[in-house]
């Protein structure tokens, strides 16, 4: 008896020590982080009155494409594109394979793999050289599963070396010695 007693006590002790991360776990959703509240409007923060060195357009209506993102210099490279990414219509995997057939023969079959090690996200890279003597990435990408990136084919292309002088001449206009911050404290730093 005394056994099943102490079994027992255990038991709940057990149970009663669960208790409170059953109840972290069931806790309300954070809704805010850094001092920015989610669902509020930006007006309600000091916004400084200069955009990043990048921007960003969205196209819909292109022959074989469900979207097209565009971006451009907001600096060095003002008005300029930079960077392109393609949705394909055709999200499957079947079409993967031939668009990476494809590819291959057009660009050459030595790409290097980018995806990621579980299969979500199989990407290929070729590193080329324009006209100009300037780097150009191009990406070929499937994505079965990450929910960063909408499902199906994309492909990308860009010009890294001009995105790098966007953002230097961001960095040389805003330098980060003109900041000034107070030190963050645990509520700053933890999601409310």
């Amino acid at each position: 008896m005394r056994a099943i007693l102490i079994k027992t006590l255990w038991g709940m002790t057990m149970i009663i020590g669960l208790a409170p991360l059953t109840a972290a776990a069931a806790s309300t959703a954070p809704s805010s982080v850094g001092g920015f509240i989610l669902d509020r409007s930006i007006e309600e923060y000091p916004v400084e009155g200069h955009a990043n060195y990048l921007s960003e357009v969205i196209f819909t209506d292109l022959k074989g494409y469900r979207k097209a993102f565009i971006t451009y210099g907001a600096c060095r490279n003002k008005g300029k594109i930079l960077r392109i990414k393609l949705k394909y219509e055709n999200r499957s995997f079947d079409f993967f394979k031939e668009l990476l057939s494809r590819y291959r023969e057009k660009f050459g079959g030595k790409p290097k793999f980018s995806g990621d090690q579980f299969g979500n996200v199989r990407a290929w890279k070729w590193s080329l050289t324009d006209d100009q003597g300037r780097r150009v990435n191009l990406e070929l990408q499937h994505n079965l599963r990450d929910d960063e990136e909408s499902i199906g084919n994309m492909v990308k292309l860009s010009l890294p070396d001009l995105l790098n002088d966007e953002r230097l001449c961001f960095n040389e206009l805003h330098d980060s010695a003109e900041r000034t911050s107070e030190k963050a404290d645990w509520e700053d730093l933890i999601p409310n």
